[in-house]
């Protein structure tokens, strides 16, 4: 890519999508949910809350890197999602949003 591109102008189908601030949280479920819906395929979106700190950033990545790996090793991601999701809240003592949209 050339240059950043605008999530609302993305047509792309995404299974998951992680935030890290909660305004962009709720942009990115508002623009879901603006949205026609075609294939009613589902969209997970996660916000995990990062201080914009080089010490946060770096710590959320870890989280989030680690939370990828464990979703993407889940047999039933629809199912898993809501346990995983609060095991990593309990072990990181950061709260998630979640939700799901879809297309």
């Amino acid at each position: 890519m050339p240059r950043p591109e605008r999530f609302q102008n993305c047509k792309d189908l995404f299974d998951l999508i992680l935030t890290c601030e909660e305004r962009v949280y709720d942009q990115v479920v508002e623009d879901l949910n603006s949205r026609e819906q075609e294939t009613c395929q589902p969209v997970h979106v996660v916000n995990v809350d990062i201080q914009d700190n080089h010490e946060e950033a770096t710590l959320g990545a870890f989280l989030i890197c680690e939370l990828c790996q464990c979703i993407q090793h889940t047999e039933d991601m629809e199912n898993e999602i809501d346990e995983l999701l609060q095991e990593f809240e309990e072990k990181s003592g950061r709260a998630f949003l979640h939700t799901v949209c879809f297309y």
